[in-house]
Formats: C-alpha cells, sequence, structure tokens
C-alpha cells in the first residue's frame, strides 16, 4: 500500500503552516487541500473528519489524523513515525 497523506487547510493558519512544515521535515508527501472560502470543500472535509470543521485536518490512507496539535502529540509519542513507515511497507 502506498502512502497517502492528505492535509485540509487554510492558507493564513498558523496551525496549518506548523503541520505542513513537520511533514516536510519527515520528507512525507501530502497532497493539500485549500478550503479557503470553500464551503462545499470545507464541508466535505468535515464529513471525512468526523464534524470537524476545524483547519486542518490529516488524513493518512483515508484515517483522520486529527489537527496540527493531534498530529505533534503522535509525533511526541513515536507513533507518527510508525504509523508512516506501516503504511509505507504494507
Amino acid at each position: 500500500m502506498t502512502l497517502n497523506v492528505e492535509i485540509y487547510t487554510w492558507s493564513t493558519c498558523p496551525f496549518c503552516l506548523r503541520a505542513k512544515a513537520l511533514l516536510n521535515k519527515k520528507g512525507v508527501e501530502y497532497q493539500e487541500y485549500a478550503v479557503d472560502g470553500d464551503e462545499a470543500a470545507r464541508s466535505k472535509m468535515a464529513q471525512r473528519a468526523q464534524g470537524r470543521r476545524s483547519v486542518p485536518q490529516i488524513f493518512i490512507n483515508d484515517q483522520p489524523i486529527g489537527g496540527c496539535d493531534d498530529l505533534y502529540d503522535l509525533e511526541s509519542s513515536g507513533e507518527l513515525d510508525q504509523l508512516l513507515n506501516e503504511r509505507n511497507a504494507a
């Protein structure tokens, strides 16, 4: 299975920039969906993110990870590398 990372963002959101910086630092390729002013895209994001409407919303192989704080929590616990490596190796 190929690793598929997606992130929904707002262009001026500092949390979005911080989340993308961590993914970039780890060398993770991701698909970004900017939802600035696009209510249809934001609604689609919320459907996928179990109702969450805040940005960023991050998905790894269609699994909702959550936002920036959730991503950094996974990084702090070592679970992010494990999740990325498991997905990449599968």
